[in-house]
Protein backbone atom coordinates (compact mmCIF):
# COMPACT_ATOMS: atom_id res chain seq x y z
CA UNK A 1 0.00 0.00 0.00
CA UNK A 2 1.47 3.36 -1.00
CA UNK A 3 1.09 6.50 1.07
CA UNK A 4 -1.71 7.77 -1.13
CA UNK A 5 -3.42 4.42 -1.41
CA UNK A 6 -7.12 4.07 -1.87
CA UNK A 7 -7.08 2.17 1.43
CA UNK A 8 -6.47 5.44 3.28
CA UNK A 9 -9.82 7.16 3.52
CA UNK A 10 -9.79 8.82 6.93
CA UNK A 11 -7.38 10.59 9.25
CA UNK A 12 -7.50 7.47 11.41
CA UNK A 13 -6.43 5.34 8.43
CA UNK A 14 -3.58 7.76 7.81
CA UNK A 15 -2.57 7.62 11.48
CA UNK A 16 -2.50 3.81 11.46
CA UNK A 17 -0.59 3.70 8.17
CA UNK A 18 2.05 6.10 9.50
CA UNK A 19 2.24 4.18 12.78
CA UNK A 20 2.95 1.04 10.76
CA UNK A 21 5.50 2.94 8.69
CA UNK A 22 7.45 4.05 11.77
CA UNK A 23 7.13 0.55 13.28
CA UNK A 24 8.85 -0.78 10.16
CA UNK A 25 11.47 1.98 10.40
CA UNK A 26 12.28 1.31 14.06
CA UNK A 27 12.73 -2.39 13.35
CA UNK A 28 15.04 -1.63 10.41
CA UNK A 29 17.03 0.73 12.63
CA UNK A 30 17.35 -2.03 15.24
CA UNK A 31 18.98 -4.19 12.58
CA UNK A 32 21.25 -1.40 11.28
CA UNK A 33 22.61 -0.07 14.58
CA UNK A 34 24.88 -3.04 15.41
CA UNK A 35 26.78 -2.49 12.16
CA UNK A 36 27.11 1.22 12.92
CA UNK A 37 28.38 0.37 16.41
CA UNK A 38 30.98 -1.97 14.91
CA UNK A 39 32.17 0.62 12.38
CA UNK A 40 32.37 3.58 14.79
CA UNK A 41 35.84 4.23 16.17
CA UNK A 42 35.18 7.27 18.36
CA UNK A 43 34.31 5.99 21.86
CA UNK A 44 31.64 8.64 22.46
CA UNK A 45 29.98 7.93 19.11
CA UNK A 46 30.12 4.17 19.73
CA UNK A 47 28.59 4.59 23.21
CA UNK A 48 25.91 6.87 21.81
CA UNK A 49 24.98 4.24 19.23
CA UNK A 50 24.93 1.52 21.91
CA UNK A 51 22.65 3.61 24.11
CA UNK A 52 20.38 4.40 21.19
CA UNK A 53 20.11 0.70 20.35
CA UNK A 54 18.64 0.14 23.82
CA UNK A 55 16.36 3.14 23.39
CA UNK A 56 15.21 1.87 20.00
CA UNK A 57 14.18 -1.43 21.59
CA UNK A 58 12.03 0.70 23.90
CA UNK A 59 10.63 2.62 20.93
CA UNK A 60 9.43 -0.63 19.38
CA UNK A 61 7.77 -1.61 22.68
CA UNK A 62 6.06 1.77 22.89
CA UNK A 63 4.78 1.43 19.35
CA UNK A 64 3.30 -1.94 20.31
CA UNK A 65 1.65 -0.17 23.24
CA UNK A 66 0.18 2.46 20.90
CA UNK A 67 -1.15 -0.23 18.55
CA UNK A 68 -2.81 -1.88 21.55
CA UNK A 69 -4.23 1.39 22.91
CA UNK A 70 -5.59 2.18 19.47
CA UNK A 71 -7.06 -1.30 19.04
CA UNK A 72 -5.12 -1.89 15.84
CA UNK A 73 -3.07 -4.86 14.70
CA UNK A 74 0.65 -4.28 15.13
CA UNK A 75 2.18 -4.76 11.72
CA UNK A 76 4.57 -2.98 9.39
CA UNK A 77 4.24 -1.32 6.04
CA UNK A 78 7.38 -0.87 4.01
CA UNK A 79 8.95 2.52 4.49
CA UNK A 80 10.91 3.44 1.36
CA UNK A 81 12.27 6.56 3.08
CA UNK A 82 14.06 4.72 5.89
CA UNK A 83 15.23 2.06 3.44
CA UNK A 84 16.84 4.78 1.34
CA UNK A 85 18.43 6.54 4.30
CA UNK A 86 19.89 3.28 5.64
CA UNK A 87 21.06 2.11 2.20
CA UNK A 88 22.82 5.42 1.65
CA UNK A 89 24.46 5.18 5.09
CA UNK A 90 25.69 1.67 4.35
CA UNK A 91 26.98 2.68 0.93
CA UNK A 92 28.84 5.75 2.17
CA UNK A 93 30.34 4.02 5.20
CA UNK A 94 31.54 1.20 2.98
CA UNK A 95 33.44 3.64 0.79
CA UNK A 96 35.26 5.59 3.52
CA UNK A 97 38.69 4.29 4.50
CA UNK A 98 39.78 7.13 6.81
CA UNK A 99 38.44 6.35 10.32
CA UNK A 100 38.01 10.02 11.21
CA UNK A 101 35.95 10.66 8.08
CA UNK A 102 34.04 7.43 8.66
CA UNK A 103 32.97 8.57 12.14
CA UNK A 104 31.76 11.89 10.72
CA UNK A 105 29.86 10.01 7.99
CA UNK A 106 28.28 7.66 10.53
CA UNK A 107 27.18 10.56 12.72
CA UNK A 108 25.65 12.31 9.69
CA UNK A 109 23.84 9.13 8.64
CA UNK A 110 22.51 8.65 12.15
CA UNK A 111 21.26 12.23 12.16
CA UNK A 112 19.41 11.65 8.90
CA UNK A 113 17.67 8.73 10.59
CA UNK A 114 16.89 10.81 13.69
CA UNK A 115 15.46 13.65 11.61
CA UNK A 116 13.20 11.24 9.78
CA UNK A 117 11.99 9.78 13.07
CA UNK A 118 11.46 13.21 14.60
CA UNK A 119 9.19 14.23 11.72
CA UNK A 120 7.23 10.99 11.89
CA UNK A 121 6.71 11.07 15.65
CA UNK A 122 5.80 14.77 15.59
CA UNK A 123 3.19 14.09 12.93
CA UNK A 124 1.80 11.06 14.76
CA UNK A 125 1.48 13.06 17.98
CA UNK A 126 -0.37 15.87 16.19
CA UNK A 127 -2.71 13.40 14.50
CA UNK A 128 -3.31 11.42 17.69
CA UNK A 129 -4.31 14.61 19.47
CA UNK A 130 -6.55 15.63 16.56
CA UNK A 131 -8.23 12.22 16.73
CA UNK A 132 -8.84 12.60 20.46
CA UNK A 133 -6.19 10.00 21.32
CA UNK A 134 -4.17 11.82 23.96
CA UNK A 135 -3.30 8.40 25.39
CA UNK A 136 -1.47 7.47 22.19
CA UNK A 137 0.08 10.94 21.92
CA UNK A 138 1.56 10.67 25.44
CA UNK A 139 3.30 7.38 24.62
CA UNK A 140 4.61 8.71 21.31
CA UNK A 141 5.82 11.93 22.99
CA UNK A 142 8.26 9.98 25.18
CA UNK A 143 9.87 8.52 22.07
CA UNK A 144 9.98 11.89 20.32
CA UNK A 145 11.87 13.35 23.28
CA UNK A 146 14.43 10.52 23.13
CA UNK A 147 14.88 11.01 19.38
CA UNK A 148 15.50 14.72 19.87
CA UNK A 149 18.05 14.01 22.62
CA UNK A 150 19.84 11.52 20.37
CA UNK A 151 19.96 14.10 17.58
CA UNK A 152 21.30 16.77 19.95
CA UNK A 153 24.01 14.43 21.19
CA UNK A 154 25.02 13.55 17.64
CA UNK A 155 25.22 17.26 16.76
CA UNK A 156 27.34 18.00 19.81
CA UNK A 157 29.77 15.14 19.17
CA UNK A 158 29.99 15.86 15.43
CA UNK A 159 30.55 19.59 15.82
CA UNK A 160 32.90 19.40 18.80
CA UNK A 161 35.24 16.74 17.45
CA UNK A 162 34.17 14.35 14.68
CA UNK A 163 33.88 16.93 11.93
CA UNK A 164 37.01 18.74 13.16
CA UNK A 165 39.07 15.54 13.06
CA UNK A 166 37.65 14.52 9.69
CA UNK A 167 38.57 17.89 8.17
CA UNK A 168 42.18 17.83 9.38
Amino acid sequence: MGLFSKDIKTMDDLFVHTLRDVYYAENKILKALPSMIDKATDPQLKTGFQNHLKETEGHVKRLLEVFELHGTEAKSVTCPAINGILEEAEEISGEVADKEVLDAALAAAAQAVEHYEITRYGTLIAWANQLGRADCARVLQRTLEEEKKADALLSKVAMSKLNVRAAS
